[in-house]
């Protein structure tokens, strides 16, 4: 299983979303997304990944005043059950990963770009994926 989204934002943080969307006649194209509701629950995990990174490398650039223009973020979300669980006892036991391809265009010089790429995971988004965040669920009642 393989989610696929590009998240694309410009220096006045106008952004952009693609992503695969469900169903046969759309299977491995991206397409814009102007409605979140035709994304998956993984395409809009990976969306929240992207536009974060992206609010945080051009809040950075601004206030140290590097020349980024555009950011382009392409996510890939894999699962697979497969590998992981020939002999699995539970359905809860997979391996996951996320890919992320960075694209920065600008006048930047290499030090600047690898500068960029640290700053990327400063994202809130991306801390949580990294380093886990607990989850506490409660029934309530009305």
């Amino acid at each position: 299983m393989a989610d696929r989204v590009i998240v694309w934002q410009d220096h006045e943080f106008h952004t952009r979303f693609w992503a695969e969307l469900e169903g046969e006649d759309h299977k491995g194209k991206l397409e814009e997304v102007d409605n979140i509701h035709k994304c998956n629950p993984y395409s809009m995990m990976l969306g929240s990944l992207g536009s974060c990174t992206a609010i945080v490398l051009h809040t950075y650039a601004q206030y140290h005043q590097l020349k980024l223009n555009e950011v382009e973020l392409r996510l890939r979300y894999d699962r697979s059950y497969q590998k992981d669980c020939v002999e699995c006892k539970t359905q809860e036991q997979y391996h996951e990963e996320i890919h992320e391809d960075l694209l920065l265009r600008g006048d930047l010089s290499s030090a600047e770009k690898q500068k960029l790429l640290t700053i990327a995971h400063a994202c809130p988004i991306y801390r949580m994926f990294k380093e886990g965040i607990p989850i506490h669920t409660h029934l309530v009642e009305q």
